[in-house]
């Protein structure tokens, strides 16, 4: 009975995800680049090549422990990158420790371009169908999540794994299905009455998802 519950709880999750997710992606710029407010109305020449490089991920490990305590994630994306403004690319690097998963998911303004530098990880995303497509990835290789897809990582070994992932957004964005479904104080009736579970079953969900307060 219970493994039905949450058989069920997987299938609505996905089906909820599916329902809110966007399809929209980065306009198109009428300019070469977009040069952020505090720079408008420097001259062109004062906009070096500095501008359009990011060193942040050489450096990010220089500074991590090894192995990994944790999952690590150091993204390059509009918010701590100007530069991709406009050009409809970002990209994240990805560490894993040994039997860390990460949680289905979705981007819902890019597909995802997954590159495994070091290591192995177990992948998937389930489309739009119900059809779920798995795949072992080993250092080299390379596997597409399709835009606005559920989808997860997971690094089974007992070593740890670093991937790189680009997007076709510059700000693909990130939805984390179980904290945003059981994180964000959605009444316990309603999730109950959903997943077709019970009250206890959705408190459990919620007390090990739900953020501390701030």
């Amino acid at each position: 009975m219970v493994s039905m519950n949450y058989y069920s709880l997987v299938l609505v999750v996905v089906a909820l995800v599916w329902a809110l997710a966007a399809v929209a992606g980065d306009p198109d710029i009428l300019g070469d680049f977009i040069v952020p407010a505090p720079m408008v109305g420097m001259p062109p020449t004062n906009i070096t090549s500095d501008f359009f490089t990011y060193t942040d991920f050489l450096a990010a490990k220089e500074y991590m422990p090894w192995p990994p305590q944790y999952f690590i994630v150091i993204k390059a994306n509009m918010e701590v990158f100007p530069a991709l403004n406009g050009q409809s690319v970002s990209y994240d690097m990805l560490v894993f420790p040994s039997r860390y998963v990460n949680p289905p998911h979705t981007h819902q303004r890019a597909a995802e371009l997954l590159f495994v530098q070091s290591g192995a990880l177990s992948v998937g995303f389930v489309d739009t169908a119900g059809k779920l497509y798995t795949q072992v990835l080993v250092a080299g290789d390379i596997f597409v999540f399709p835009k606005g897809l559920v989808h997860y990582q997971y690094n089974q070994g007992p070593n740890p794994a670093t991937a790189f992932s680009a997007f076709g957004s510059a700000a693909p964005g990130t939805v984390n299905v179980p904290a945003s479904v059981f994180g964000t104080g959605i009444d316990d009736a309603v999730l109950a009455k959903s997943f077709k579970t019970d009250f206890w079953t959705v408190q459990k969900l919620k007390a090990a998802l739900t953020p501390p307060p701030k």
